[in-house]
């Protein structure tokens, strides 16, 4: 029986050197296999996930001889951190590992929604020259509006500023004299909503923040501004979203977490003809370099916990 399982993808050299020192099992479909997950857990003593994996209830049960939980990347709701801490049970994410790439993923989103000239290859194909249709905007002297200023919002507004955007940010939990703020102005969140150009969400999911981009704050933002969620699926109303973006309410957005992954139909029929709409599938912190990035953090994480450091 493996002591090491990993149930989603990793950087293979990361897995080899996990492999090295510890009989390791790695298999991507293991996330879609749970019964078969949960044989091979009793023997274990490092599990590595990714977002897809939950990690709580018959899975911890499980894994009785677990001593760490690593999380190929930061967010922990797919985690029952509560049941690990109860247990004593180290749950170590890849804090700072992909934070280029999702901040990238935010301005390339921003890019392709202003400009909105990104989809005309088939009517250019078709012989068609639709250059007043495709006449877009820059973000050169527009607003990035930050909800949540951790350290993936603060690559965002090196980024946005470099740009020659004006970036504003809201947090209540940075403090006043943090010399973040040099980074962005502070605001509190309904005046950010009003004023932004491109709102980009980058706070976890709690039973605060759920539904925290809701009908009402999407009738508060401007007509012609786009949403950005990178974040976690759940902070956005995905239908009041679908609606705002079908009524002209909103000029775009784009979405690469949903409050089901991977989407069901029927929440995939929501964004139906929505306009301006970019989906992608939980990718925006995975390139080449963060999966090696993420991966070699993990892997050393394991293996100081299994080795004592050794």
């Amino acid at each position: 029986m493996p002591a090491i399982i990993i149930t989603e993808f990793m950087d293979e050299a990361a897995v080899a050197r996990l492999a090295a020192r510890h009989d390791t099992l790695y298999d991507p479909r293991l996330v879609d296999d749970m019964p078969r997950l949960l044989a091979l857990l009793p023997e274990a003593r490092a599990l590595i996930v990714r977002n897809r994996t939950q990690v709580r209830g018959a899975v911890l049960a499980a894994g009785a001889r677990l001593e760490i939980v690593g999380r190929l990347g930061v967010g922990l709701d797919n985690i029952d951190t509560d049941a690990c801490a109860a247990r004593r049970l180290p749950v170590v994410p890849a804090t700072g590992a992909n934070d280029l790439s999702v901040a990238e993923w935010v301005i390339t989103s921003a890019l392709l929604l202003l400009r909105g000239a990104y989809h005309a290859t088939d009517a250019v194909i078709a012989g068609e020259w639709p250059r007043n249709r495709l006449m877009g905007r820059e973000l050169s002297g527009r607003v990035m509006g930050l909800v949540g200023f951790g350290a993936i919002a603060r690559e965002v507004a090196r980024r946005a500023r470099a740009l020659g955007m004006d970036v504003m940010a809201h947090d209540p939990f940075v403090k006043d004299g943090d010399p973040a703020w040099a980074l962005a102005r502070p605001h509190g969140l309904e005046p950010l909503l009003r004023e932004a150009d491109v709102v980009s969400l980058h706070v976890p999911l709690t039973d605060g923040t759920r539904h925290l981009i809701d009908d009402l704050r999407l009738r508060r933002m401007r007509k012609d501004a786009v949403l950005l969620n990178a974040a976690r699926g759940g902070i956005v109303d995905e239908a009041a979203l679908a609606l705002a973006l079908k009524d002209g309410r909103l000029a775009g957005a784009a979405l690469d977490v949903f409050e089901e992954e991977p989407l069901t139909a029927a929440r995939a029929a929501i964004f139906r003809d929505c306009p301006n709409l970019i989906l992608t599938p939980h990718i925006a912190g995975v390139t080449a370099e963060s999966n090696i990035r993420v991966s070699t953090l993990i892997a050393d994480k394991v293996l100081a916990a299994l080795d004592g450091g050794h």
